[in-house]
């Protein structure tokens, strides 16, 4: 049995799904917060034993012991953005119930939940690339104006991105997305005292990567624009699958490594000389676009990964 942790709406989670299922898997889909307990029911015995447990679905009875491997992709938070007491206490309950009994399961995880949620926090991103040995533009994160002035001089250009992405919306209600942009020295003012800011010396770069590791299989795809963040128009990228400049795939695969992945989307910014330098790792990123605009067959890897015999 194979569980796939995801929402409803999910077309990535699809594509692998049917792989899967091409391979003649048995295939469980649940989304822990959208599906429990209204649509789900638990059990799961300590203590006298070795760790057992039944999950039932509304199509699956899952002895959850004979799990061989969870893919985990993207599943309703168990908790809503403004949640009532009543929504607050059922969600945290189950969160670290039902969500604690999937993190233990004695199978392999892509990737474990707990890895994924250290892994997003940039600050560690950062260190962790500059360790293995990546090249990492100079990076300030702070409240402090005076900082940030005097980051701007001594790096300028530079730029701001936020360091997760959250929901937002604009004056007019509507969802707003915070790209990341060049800042100028001017624009430096008091209000960075209120929020951590990170801030971020603009790469002169000729292209960017989109790698994206899944097990020790590397995909490299070269995105040309003329965009400083290429996620503001995919309309305006064109692909290239290349292979990975010397040394990139080995500092993927470490970096991974020592975050306790086992899937990553790395970007990185191609500078004119060709030197790959290290912006993220998202470890749970997109990827099914990449695979319907080049064929690069990232949805068989992840199945590969998935299917492997435990060690």
């Amino acid at each position: 049995m194979i569980l796939v942790l995801t929402c409803l709406d999910d077309p990535t989670a699809d594509m692998v799904i049917r792989h899967l299922r091409e391979r003649d898997a048995h295939v469980a889909r649940l989304d822990p917060g959208a599906d429990f307990p209204a649509h789900a029911e638990l059990s799961a015995w300590f203590g006298e034993s070795l760790p057992r447990g039944v999950l039932t679905t509304r199509s699956r009875r899952i002895m959850l012991e004979e799990v061989r491997a969870v893919y985990y992709r993207r599943p309703t938070p168990y908790l809503s953005d403004s949640p009532s007491q009543v929504e607050r206490f059922v969600g945290t309950q189950t969160r670290f119930g039902l969500g604690g009994i999937l993190s233990m399961l004695p199978c392999s995880y892509v990737s474990h939940p707990w890895a994924i949620t250290a892994a997003e926090h940039k600050p560690l991103q950062l260190a962790t690339a500059r360790r293995i040995g990546f090249e990492v533009p100079a990076t300030l994160i702070t409240n402090r104006v005076d900082d940030a002035r005097a980051f701007a001089a001594e790096h300028g250009p530079i730029v701001y991105k936020p360091l997760r992405a959250t929901p937002y919306t604009g004056p007019n209600g509507d969802p707003a997305t915070i790209w990341t942009a060049q800042v100028q020295l001017g624009e430096l003012d008091e209000s960075i005292g209120g929020a951590a800011h990170l801030f971020q010396a603009r790469v002169d770069k000729a292209a960017d990567l989109r790698v994206t590791v899944a097990g020790k299989q590397v995909f490299c795809v070269r995105l040309d624009s003329d965009l400083l963040d290429w996620r503001r128009d995919y309309d305006r990228l064109s692909y290239t699958v290349i292979e990975p400049p010397a040394g990139l795939a080995e500092g993927c695969l470490a970096y991974l490594d020592a975050l306790g992945l086992r899937f990553g989307a790395f970007d990185f910014a191609l500078t004119r000389d060709g030197v790959p330098m290290f912006l993220e790792c998202n470890p749970n990123g997109q990827w099914a676009w990449l695979e319907d605009a080049t064929g690069v067959p990232i949805a068989a890897a992840i199945a590969d990964l998935l299917l492997e015999e435990p060690t």
